[in-house]
């Protein structure tokens, strides 16, 4: 598993909020439970207590996403570096039993599953992994989506670094919208 999968962690808990909608998914410890793969220790550890850490951490998340869309690289690379500061990883090197094409075992890097609580645990992983996926690939690769009242995290992993739009869902939403806005418009000027 490369370390920038674990991108995928921060972008899985900004996006169980829709603050635009008023909806927030992470409100009971099932939820907490979800956020983490089946067999994680994190599953085992959550409770009540995680409910409000993880919200705090997904505020600071969302905030490292939203100042690299608006082009504010060191206010994005400041707010990830205190979550990195507050919950550090402990690498592990896996190998998992698999072999490579010369025999030899797969080793790879992991994050250990060391921290005390899932918050930790969660926050951790999320963090390294966008700090790993920033560094790689740049800031301008975190976004929020543009199609409203959607402002769902994404990581862009498009070739030419044109993705605006956190799904094919938004991004047909919004072209549908701007091209009925353009119609509209045409009609408006053949009828004055």
């Amino acid at each position: 598993m490369e370390l920038t999968s674990y991108a995928d962690l921060a972008v899985r808990l900004v996006n169980t909020e829709e603050p635009a909608r008023g909806t927030d998914r992470l409100t009971t410890v099932e939820a907490v439970r979800a956020l983490f793969t089946s067999g994680s220790r994190g599953v085992r550890l959550a409770d009540e207590s995680d409910l409000p850490r993880l919200r705090s951490v997904r505020v600071r998340l969302r905030a490292v996403f939203e100042s690299a869309d608006e082009g504010d690289e060191t206010r994005a690379v400041n707010l990830l570096n205190e979550l990195l500061t507050e919950y550090p990883v402990s690498p592990v090197i896996s190998g998992h039993g698999l072999l490579d094409e010369n025999g030899r075992p797969d080793w790879h890097m992991h994050l250990g599953e060391n921290a005390g609580t899932a918050t930790a645990l969660f926050a951790a992983g999320a963090a390294m992994g966008l700090a790993v996926h920033l560094t790689q690939h740049g800031v301008d690769r975190l976004g929020i989506c543009q199609a409203a009242p959607c402002r769902n995290a994404y990581l862009d992993t498009s070739t030419n670094r044109s993705r605006r739009y956190c799904s094919d869902r938004c991004a047909t939403r919004a072209n549908v919208a701007a091209y009925r806005a353009r119609k509209r418009e045409e009609a408006r000027a053949a009828g004055a």
